[in-house]
C-alpha cells in the first residue's frame, strides 16, 4: 500500500506539471497578441513627418491636431533651419571677402614699393622682395576662389530663406516668416557692406597691375655689395 501511495502521488505531481506547462504555452501566443495590439496602438498616436529626407515623429494623437497646425509647425522648423544655414554661409562669405580685400591691399602696397625702390636694392634684397610679392599673388588668387565658393553657398542659402519665409507666411506662421525675412535682409546688408570695400581694393589692384607686372630686369638692380638703400622691416612684412 505504501508503494501504491507513492506512485499515486508522483502521478498527480506529473499531471500538475503538464497542466502548468500547457497554460504557459497557451499564454505565449496571447502575450504576443497583446504586444502587437499595444504597438499598433502606439503607432496610431504618432504622426511621422518627412523633412529633408529625415523622419521627425510628432507624439500627438491625430484627433487632437489638424493638418493645418502640423503644416504651420513644420514651416516654422523649416525657417529655423534656413536661418541657421544662412547665418553660417553669411559668416563664411563675409570673412572670405574681408581676407581677400586685405590680401589685395597688401599686394598693391608691395608692388608699388617694389617698383619705387627695386633699382636701389641689391640683387639679394630684390630677390627677397620679389618672392614676397609672388607669394602674395598666390594668396590673392586662392582667396578669390574661396570667395566664389562661399558666395555660391550663400546664394543658395538666400534662396532657401526666401522660400522658407514665403512658406511660413502661407502656412499662417507669421512670426516665423517675419524672422526669416529679417535674417535675410540683415545677411544681404552685411555682405553688401563688405562688397563695397572690396570694390575699392579691386580697383586699386587693376590700376596698379600688381598681379601682372613683370619683375624688374636684373640689369637694373644694384649688384650685391654695392651701396643700397636701407629697407625698413615693414617692407618685407606681409601684413
Amino acid at each position: 500500500m505504501a508503494t501504491y501511495g507513492k506512485l499515486l502521488t508522483a502521478s498527480l505531481r506529473y499531471a500538475s506539471a503538464r497542466c502548468a506547462n500547457a497554460r504557459v504555452l497557451v499564454n505565449v501566443p496571447l502575450a504576443r497578441q497583446r504586444l502587437a495590439k499595444l504597438a499598433s496602438s502606439m503607432k496610431r498616436n504618432w504622426i511621422s513627418l518627412s523633412v529633408a529626407g529625415a523622419i521627425c515623429a510628432v507624439p500627438v494623437a491625430q484627433v487632437d491636431i489638424s493638418h493645418e497646425a502640423l503644416i504651420k509647425r513644420a514651416s516654422s522648423l523649416v525657417t529655423d533651419s534656413a536661418n541657421t544655414y544662412l547665418s553660417q554661409t553669411t559668416l563664411a562669405l563675409v570673412d572670405s571677402l574681408t581676407q581677400y580685400a586685405k590680401a589685395v591691399r597688401i599686394l598693391v602696397a608691395l608692388q608699388r614699393r617694389y617698383e619705387a625702390s627695386a633699382k636701389k636694392l641689391n640683387s639679394a634684397d630684390e630677390e627677397a622682395v620679389w618672392q614676397v610679392i609672388v607669394q602674395k599673388r598666390e594668396e590673392v588668387s586662392s582667396r578669390r576662389e574661396d570667395c566664389k565658393r562661399y558666395e555660391s553657398s550663400w546664394m543658395t542659402a538666400t534662396n532657401l530663406s526666401g522660400m522658407a519665409a514665403e512658406a511660413a507666411y502661407n502656412a499662417g506662421a507669421d512670426q516665423a516668416s517675419v524672422t526669416a525675412q529679417t535674417s535675410l535682409d540683415l545677411a544681404q546688408s552685411q555682405v553688401e557692406q563688405v562688397r563695397k570695400l572690396l570694390l575699392e581694393a579691386e580697383k586699386d589692384l587693376l590700376e596698379s597691375k600688381a598681379e601682372d607686372s613683370p619683375r624688374i630686369e636684373p640689369s637694373a638692380v644694384l649688384p650685391e655689395g654695392d651701396e643700397e638703400e636701407e629697407i625698413p622691416d615693414a617692407y618685407l612684412r606681409e601684413d
